[in-house]
């Protein structure tokens, strides 16, 4: 293996050591310290290769968003009946959150402190899915709303019960695997919500 090699690979470990800790665990107050140690690589590499901690969380935090925005780009580009690119949606966004459970709720710790958060969406493509909304409800799909209430409702049903997780778990007395179970059956249950037929 190459020195080159060993460098990405290494800085690689540590990014899905610090994705793990922070989106999967939900440590968000992780020291470079305890992502070294679960690395199992020294602590002075993480400033080698990321400056600092914070730089790292940076890397990570817009990598995880990059994903989720070409996901839902090419969903919402696509010639797919509205419903099919909801549908679509609404699985990739479902497996993110079984992906990465905590991704969510560190992403609104972030927008609280004024950290990480960059627009998700621009305003030409809001505009298509507004009209598109709006096109549905003419056709009766759709129950009449503002279509920013449809959206309102979409992402509420999607990011809600991954936001509380730890409170759904401890309050309704399920395991990881159980919630795991519930979050993968939801996809047919937020459509049936969204849509009349």
């Amino acid at each position: 293996m190459s020195k080159q090699e060993k460098k990405d690979q290494t800085q690689e470990l540590i990014k899905e050591t610090a994705k793990n800790l922070f989106f999967v665990k939900g440590k968000f107050s992780a020291t470079t310290q305890e992502i070294a140690d679960e690395a199992g690589v020294n602590r002075t590499l993480i400033n080698y290769y990321f400056r600092s901690r914070d730089n790292l969380i940076q890397i990570i935090f817009d990598e995880a968003q990059k994903v989720e925005h070409e996901k839902s780009e090419i969903i919402m580009n696509s010639d797919l009946p509205f419903k099919e690119k909801i549908g679509l949606f609404i699985e990739g966004s479902l497996s993110t959150s079984l992906q990465y459970p905590y991704l969510e709720t560190y992403i609104v710790s972030q927008i609280n402190k004024g950290n990480c958060h960059k627009k998700e969406i621009e305003e030409d493509e809001l505009n298509k899915m507004y009209k598109d909304i709006e096109a549905e409800m003419e056709l009766g799909n759709i129950e009449p709303m503002k279509p920013i209430q449809f959206v309102l409702n979409m992402v509420s049903l999607l990011v809600f019960p991954s936001a509380v997780r730890p409170l759904m778990m401890e309050n309704l007395m399920i395991s990881e695997e159980e919630f795991d179970k519930i979050i993968s059956e939801r996809k047919e249950i937020i459509l049936n919500m969204l849509f009349k037929k």
